[in-house]
């Protein structure tokens, strides 16, 4: 009798158990999907389009550029157009962008080229990246208008935006973000700082 009053308690344990258990388990895994987010709170995965505008100073070091004057250093002032696209993943992120930028003094006539980019999503809405891309670059009379130079484009940079002020992260709360960048044109032939703001959507 008292092994038949034990099975019956086990029995009941077990029944009561049971769906408490598996509740317990869809929690943890809903709470597990639900919270799949990069490091600035948005989710971790997507593609956010964007656009901006920023304005630099390229100067060329000496005698890297073929039919300039010789011994002479071309450089200028320029402002450009940007249009690119983000795919986060996670703690990273991976990209590809274009621009356009049109010299507004000294050397430089006009810019074009393209670049990938790779980081980290850094903070609330922050990035750090470097870029490797291709250039050409026209200049103004003093060199050979007829053709464009080009060369492989290196660069690194930045990217933040603070939550505090209304601004959101990479996906999902986007919005303006302040841009820094160094580049180069070819491995060394070249100094550019830029900076400007950057929309994305």
């Amino acid at each position: 009798m008292r092994k038949l009053v034990l099975a019956a308690v086990a029995a009941s344990a077990a029944f009561v158990a049971t769906p408490s258990l598996a509740q317990d388990m869809a929690t943890t895994t809903t709470t597990d999907t639900t919270t799949t987010t990069a490091p600035d709170g948005t989710r971790a995965f997507g593609i956010e389009p964007y656009f901006g505008v920023r304005g630099g100073w390229e100067e060329f070091s000496k005698d890297s550029v073929p039919g300039a004057p010789i011994g002479d250093k071309l450089n200028g002032s320029l402002v450009e157009g940007l249009v690119g696209v983000n795919v986060p993943l996670g703690p990273v992120f991976v990209g590809a962008e274009g621009n356009v930028a049109k010299g507004v003094s000294g050397d430089i006539d006009w810019q074009y080229g393209a670049a990938g980019r790779f980081g980290f999503r850094a903070g609330e809405s922050g990035m750090i990246y470097g870029k490797v891309g291709y250039q050409w670059v026209n200049f103004d009379k003093r060199v050979d208008t007829t053709r464009d130079f080009h060369d492989v484009t290196y660069g690194i940079g930045f990217e933040v935006g603070p939550k505090e002020i209304g601004l959101g992260g990479i996906t999902g709360n986007s919005g303006i973000r302040l841009r820094g960048e160094v580049s180069t044109f070819g491995w060394t032939n070249s100094f550019r700082p830029t900076l400007g703001v950057i929309a994305h959507f």
